[in-house]
């Protein structure tokens, strides 16, 4: 990495000679100054500088902070610098006409990087489309596909804790990344000395036309492509729902009460401690739907006013989460993989006569098979893909073109689905209004989602996925993850003697580039996978077990998980 200081150039060797650089560089402002002059752990300064922060097929992510590897105003800079030389060489002068949509969510700095981004691509000659307020992520997936934009931005770290941000990068046609183009960006980023980055100033790109900002119209064309959706339930039977929902201190607040309230579900509250948006999320410890307790305050309050169901969303709104309450007044919460099994069922029921012959649902290599024995069972097709929903939005692109399939739904483990094809990023908009539609119909028929799913396992069998999640952090954290992938692919099938086989995905195909999974299917018809997160210090294995009843799939789990436990313990 070569970094210039004022009229000489020095290599930079080691993380301390680098963090002497950023100290005292006068490129850098006095509050990065101040902060790294406070340091004094070894390691933390280790952390903070062994590295440049990571961009990938999942964009970059971090904590903030001062440093090379803590995301930053000026590494959005350098990143924005790279993605605007990668724009510039993939589309020439149709980048400086067509321009870049960018957005961000409710997390602390988010407007300060997402404006530093757009400002960037002006200074480039590229038209920046810079949302006026927060925003979903699928907003900014819809913005670049309205817009006709050349990419995309947001400005979020999903479902995060509060320490975190991240850049997400969108192509032409509003889906993330696809590794062939984040590998070309990376390229490009590497070529870029951070204490050469411009940027344009905010006054001379608006009266340059570069730089416009998105408002109340944009979401209102977004709000009528989700209302699309709907497949039209009697007015009645929508008013007789009782719903409770939270933001989670996010992005989702403005567009999700916006569309249910125009479709008529007029018995839709909201927790409001929770709906002012707020980047220290201080009444969550993370503000994932996915985890039960993120979901407390909305379950609590769906009791006191006897709910059929609580829901949530994520910062920047792509990610939902459910409970709803049975037949004794109780709530149960759940998983993503449960969401979407009964989203499928309740969506191939109510749309029977609208199915083609070439109908299919798109899902990935760790999400429960549970969806896709329902969709089977309905005579569609499944298509597989790789974890990141880039990979069924790219997917989406391909059959748009061809006319091979038609997509019904598109969805994965962690809580994000897509129905429709408006964007190309799971939309937790349109789950939340396709749950509450779900539910208020089950509700007419006299059922709870809770009968809902477990008529699903009578007719399917039992599933039980559940994902373990290892952090480790820092330098040593993942030369951690990396002895444990090293060990599980030495040990092979020797790990149990009940492996029926094993795929490593690291070995692409020509269906699938390669990715850092290693996937074990047992000979009871269960299975396991491993893969190392793209966004944080964390290994994560997923397990989905399908066995007679709950007792027998929680002790065939703890069976498994054991495998697992003794691997990471023996490092």
């Amino acid at each position: 990495m070569r970094i210039s200081r004022t009229a000489k150039e020095i290599t930079v060797s080691n993380y301390k000679e680098t963090y002497e650089f950023w100290k005292i560089n006068p490129f850098f402002d006095e509050e990065t100054h101040a902060e790294l002059a406070t340091l004094t752990d070894e390691k933390e300064i280790e952390d903070r500088f062994y590295r440049d922060l990571e961009f990938g097929t999942a964009g970059a992510r971090g904590v903030m902070g001062a440093g090379t590897n803590r995301f930053n105003s000026y590494n959005v800079r350098r990143i924005s610098t790279g993605f605007a030389n990668y724009l510039l060489n993939k589309f020439g002068e149709a980048a400086k006409t067509r321009g870049i949509a960018i957005a961000f969510d409710t997390r602390n700095n988010s407007s300060e990087y997402a404006k530093k981004t757009a400002l960037t691509m002006c200074a480039a000659g590229i038209p920046a489309h810079l949302y006026a307020y927060t925003c979903p992520t699928p907003m900014l997936s819809f913005a670049v596909r309205e817009l006709g934009c050349v990419g995309g931005v947001i400005i979020t770290a999903s479902h995060n804790t509060k320490e975190y941000n991240g850049y997400k990068a969108y192509d032409d046609t509003g889906c993330q990344l696809y590794p062939d183009d984040a590998d070309a960006v990376v390229a490009e980023v590497e070529k870029v000395d951070i204490t050469k980055t411009v940027i344009m100033d905010e006054e001379e790109a608006l009266s340059k036309g570069l730089l416009t900002y998105l408002g109340d119209e944009m979401m209102d064309r977004y709000v009528d492509a989700i209302k699309n959706q709907e497949n039209g339930i009697p007015a009645d039977i929508k008013a007789d729902l009782k719903a409770c929902y939270t933001p989670l201190h996010g992005s989702g607040l403005v567009p999700i009460t916006k569309v249910l309230s125009e479709l008529g579900y007029s018995g839709v509250d909201t927790v409001a401690e929770q709906c002012t948006p707020d980047g220290n999320f201080p009444t969550v410890v993370s503000p994932n739907p996915g985890d039960e307790s993120a979901m407390s305050m909305v379950i609590e309050q769906a009791k006191s006013m006897g709910a059929d169901i609580a829901l949530g969303s994520d910062p920047d709104a792509d990610r939902i989460g459910l409970a709803a309450k049975d037949t004794d007044g109780n709530y149960t919460f759940f998983s993503g993989n449960q969401i979407c099994a009964m989203l499928i069922e309740y969506l191939l029921t109510a749309r029977a006569d609208k199915l083609k012959p070439n109908s299919c649902i798109m899902t990935t290599v760790v999400t429960s098979e549970l969806g896709s024995a329902i969709a089977k069972s309905y005579g569609l097709s499944v298509d597989e893909v790789l974890t990141g929903f880039k990979f069924i939005g790219a997917l989406m692109n391909r059959y748009e073109k061809t006319g091979e399939k038609t997509v019904e739904f598109g969805y994965e483990e962690s809580n994000g689905c897509l129905i429709g094809n408006h964007v190309r990023d799971k939309d937790a908009t349109v789950a939340v209004m396709m749950i509450c539609e779900m539910a208020a119909y089950y509700k007419s028929q006299g059922k709870t989602l809770c009968d809902v799913l477990q008529d699903i396992y009578k007719k399917h069998g039992y599933y039980l996925d559940h994902l373990d999640s290892y952090e480790f952090k820092g330098k040593d954290g993942a030369e951690k993850i990396s002895a444990i992938n090293a060990k599980l692919r030495e040990l092979g099938a020797s790990l149990s003697p009940d492996i029926e086989r094993i795929r490593d995905f690291a070995i692409g195909t020509e269906d699938m580039p390669p990715s850092d999974v290693l996937k074990y299917w047992f000979k009871d018809g269960s299975w396991l996978a491993v893969r190392p997160s793209g966004t944080e210090p964390k290994i994560k294995i997923y397990y989905c077990i399908h066995d007679d009843d709950h007792k027998a799939a929680t002790e065939n789990l703890a069976a498994k998980q054991k495998l697992i436990n003794d691997v990471i313990d023996s490092l």
